[in-house]
């Protein structure tokens, strides 16, 4: 586990509220009459050869096959269809490691807006091209989001853009929860949700809906080994930064856990598991086996831990969240060179 160099204030208390108001299932349904207008909903697989594998039923979401390849589209667009025309007009700014930054750029070319995302040096190429595809521009900024952040910071102070935090905008969340709400809608008497954590957006759409619809149903967030920070705050109870990121899958490649997030699913996430970089593309290949789709480290950890926590999971229905399919030949080769299937 990294090392913790800086603890956060503590989260904010009833005396010191947040800025931003906690997303509703209210709020989910609204968004879902927005998104519902741009994305078909994305299939709910139930791989007879994968439940064999595991042991237990298991349903797999495959938003790999969102217009980005990614989850994150939804809050992308949701959040754009809240903005006024002026503050559209104006653009909106951002920083990204990839799947963010291209829901950004996807939405903003949907409401005719300027988009500015802001990127590490080293971030994922394919999603950065793909970001400059759909009109977005892109700036490199720093060795990770955290250099990224500041710059866009600056940018959207200096031009009076709107700037987009990641995880800090209750609309992202509220977007990518409807996610979660085509599930359970599917499968009502679902036992257990195993979603990955990057800044926390999807985790927490899990936890409004699921918790809402059904108090019993088992929230199970997943991040890296390397990257742990939202897993260690949530167990120490304080938000902490770590001085690296050491994971190959750039969508869990978090090293510091944000306040709204936590503020969401500090009392109502029921686990948080951490997989190593083999078992995410170990799972890259039982997925690409088993069900034909491809996933990035971050789209196969739920999975990984699905089969980590195998045995205290039998005889329950599964759902695991495979966020995004935006890996490089380069990742697909190093799985394949690696690992192999379970």
């Amino acid at each position: 586990m990294l090392e913790t160099v800086s603890a956060a204030p503590p989260l904010p208390s009833a005396s010191r509220p947040l800025d931003w108001p906690i997303p509703t299932l209210a709020e989910v349904y609204r968004a879902r009459s927005v998104i519902d207008r741009y994305l078909a909903r994305t299939p709910l697989l139930a791989p007879p050869a994968l439940a064999e594998r595991l042991g237990f039923p298991v349903f797999v979401k495959c938003e790999n096959v969102q217009p980005i390849g990614a989850f994150k589209v939804r809050g992308g667009l949701y959040l754009l269809s809240r903005l006024s025309p002026e503050e559209r007009a104006r653009g909106v700014v951002t920083a990204s490691t990839g799947n963010h930054g291209q829901s950004i750029a996807y939405a903003a070319r949907e409401f005719g807006a300027r988009a500015l995302i802001y990127a590490p040096a080293g971030a994922n190429p394919n999603k950065v091209a793909a970001m400059r595809r759909l009109g977005a521009e892109v700036v490199f900024a720093g060795a990770d989001f955290d250099a990224s952040w500041a710059a866009a910071e600056e940018r959207a102070e200096t031009e009076g853009a709107y700037l987009v935090h990641p995880a800090n905008t209750p609309e992202l969340i509220a977007g990518v929860g409807t996610s979660t709400l085509e599930i359970l809608e599917a499968v009502p008497d679902l036992d257990a949700l195993l979603v990955p954590i990057g800044g926390g957006s999807g985790l927490c759409g899990a936890c409004i809906v699921g918790k809402t619809i059904n108090p019993n149903l088992e929230v199970i967030g997943v991040q890296a080994v390397g990257a742990s920070a939202v897993h260690d705050s949530w167990r120490r109870r304080e938000l902490l930064t770590l001085d690296r990121a050491d994971t190959f899958a750039e969508g869990v490649a978090t090293r510091v856990a944000f306040e709204l997030p936590a503020q969401i699913f500090w009392d109502r996430v029921d686990d948080m598991i951490l997989v190593s970089d083999r078992e995410m593309r170990q799972a890259i290949l039982t997925l690409l086996e088993t069900t034909g789709q491809l996933a990035e480290g971050a789209g196969a950890a739920a999975l990984a831990a699905a089969y980590a926590q195998r045995e205290r999971l039998a005889g329950k229905k599964v759902a695991v969240v495979l966020s995004g399919g935006n890996l490089t030949l380069t990742g697909l080769r190093q799985a394949l060179a690696e690992e192999r299937p379970w």
